[in-house]
């Protein structure tokens, strides 16, 4: 699969890492900082491209055209919208992933959901990594000692999971 990594910061450069060690992945790493890019290409088996990764050039040098993915990480939430939809408006890349802090944005569905804007921005995954980490620190209070816990169906179906410890009352 040929992934664009767009921001090499510490999200951005523990998913190159992560996506590099499995061998059907080519991994591409945009970012400002040219040093630290050589240093992640001496140790990893990926490409690297100096560069603003909402630059349609510096995207198409990074091989958007090739793309199955495209994972925008920056510390702009700006960029990693306007990389997205560029990439599909380029070259409708398959899968583009933005990660979004700004709440703001989360809160206008409009602005994602194509049925009910044709004018909305081309975004299949949004992350926010502050939402995520509220929903399980909230999973955690409202279901003490859980190992996990996970939501299906839009919230509808929870799966929880504990250890069950012996002499316990979830075991016998």
């Amino acid at each position: 699969m040929n992934i664009l990594i767009l921001g090499a910061g510490q999200v951005g450069s523990s998913l190159a890492e992560l996506l590099a060690n499995d061998p059907d992945n080519d991994i591409t790493l945009v970012d400002l900082d040219a040093a630290y890019l050589q240093k992640l290409q001496d140790h990893l088996d990926i490409r690297t491209v100096v560069g603003h990764a909402s630059d349609p050039n510096v995207l198409e040098e990074a091989g958007l055209e090739m793309a199955d993915m495209l994972i925008a990480v920056t510390r702009s939430d700006e960029t990693n919208l306007i990389a997205c939809h560029i990439a599909y408006a380029l070259h409708k890349t398959p899968t583009k992933i933005a990660r979004v802090r700004n709440t703001a944005y989360l809160q206008r569905s409009e602005l994602f959901d194509r049925s009910q804007n044709t004018d909305a921005l081309t975004i299949d995954v949004l992350i926010s990594p502050e939402n995520l980490v509220t929903e399980h620190i909230l999973h955690l209070v409202r279901h003490p000692g859980a190992l996990q816990v996970i939501d299906f169906a839009g919230g509808k179906v929870r799966l929880v999971a504990y250890r069950a410890v012996e002499g316990g009352p979830m075991v016998g």
